[in-house]
């Protein structure tokens, strides 16, 4: 008689930021897919509430929270409400974050600290955060959504760059305390390539406006051409999201998930 496969995430409690497109949105419906409880949070309630009717409509389990990622109050109060309604907090996805596609001599400021605070400022105050809560059951797993941008660089986005550099080496010293502290909560980052995600789609329109260009298909194309593989799908990194939260990956933590379509081999 064949057995019917349990979900990988059964019984697991999750919260993923900026879930209402793009990764986020991927992750969480994968995630529920698995059996899953998703927390769907981000700043715009229409997508966000769009993805829990998603998730809703496959007979998934979730519940969207409002979420400046970048609020350490609001980390307190979401998580603090998933742990009081669910019982625990067995994973987080930090997924939120924003790009300014600019030269660097006209990147301001004001710019550079925007891109900090949502994409490298969140991740350590959603880490810290989630790590308070998952340290009293003993186990858990935080991922942290960089970028190959971490690794190399693009004269567009110094700011974008640096951030997602910050992430990734920040995900290690994360995982180093709590293996040091035996708390039994692993630590990882994942670094997509070029994804078609709303991001990438408001990036390429930038572009286009900033060289005078009436339409967008060549620069499609020459993101297209950043990896061998082309321009990848949200889902394509959903997926290995979902195996850095199942216990398949147990003894993996402080590691880079790099899913690239070949973007670092070029």
């Amino acid at each position: 008689m064949s057995r019917e496969r349990k979900g990988r995430l059964e019984n697991k409690v999750a919260i993923v930021t900026g879930a209402g497109a793009g990764i986020g949105r991927a992750t969480a419906l994968a995630f529920a897919a698995e059996d899953a409880f998703v927390a769907v949070t981000d700043i715009d309630g229409t997508s966000g509430n769009g993805t829990v009717e998603l998730i809703h409509a496959q007979g998934g389990k979730a519940l969207f929270l409002e979420q400046d990622a970048g609020d350490e109050a609001r980390w307190n109060e979401v998580v603090g409400h998933v742990v009081e309604m669910q019982g625990r907090l067995d994973v987080l996805v930090n997924n939120a974050g924003i790009q300014i596609s600019l030269p660097l001599p006209e990147t301001t400021l004001d710019d550079w600290r925007h891109v900090f605070r949502i994409n490298s400022e969140s991740v350590f105050l959603g880490t810290r955060t989630a790590i308070e809560a998952m340290k009293h059951q003993g186990s858990g797993s935080i991922i942290n959504v960089s970028s190959t941008y971490a690794m190399v660089a693009d004269h567009l986005n110094a700011a974008y760059c640096a951030s997602k550099a910050s992430v990734r080496h920040f995900t290690k010293a994360a995982a180093l305390h709590c293996s040091h502290n035996r708390l039994g909560i692993r630590v990882n980052s994942v670094h997509p390539g070029v994804i078609d995600t709303p991001m990438l789609q408001r990036e390429i329109a930038e572009v286009t406006h900033n060289r005078g260009l009436a339409a967008s298909g060549a620069i499609r194309a020459e993101w297209d051409l950043l990896c061998p593989l082309g321009i990848g799908a949200a889902a394509d990194i959903a997926h290995g999201i979902v195996y850095l939260a199942a216990d398949e990956s147990c003894y993996v933590t402080g590691s880079e998930l790099v899913i690239d379509g070949g973007h670092l081999i070029r």
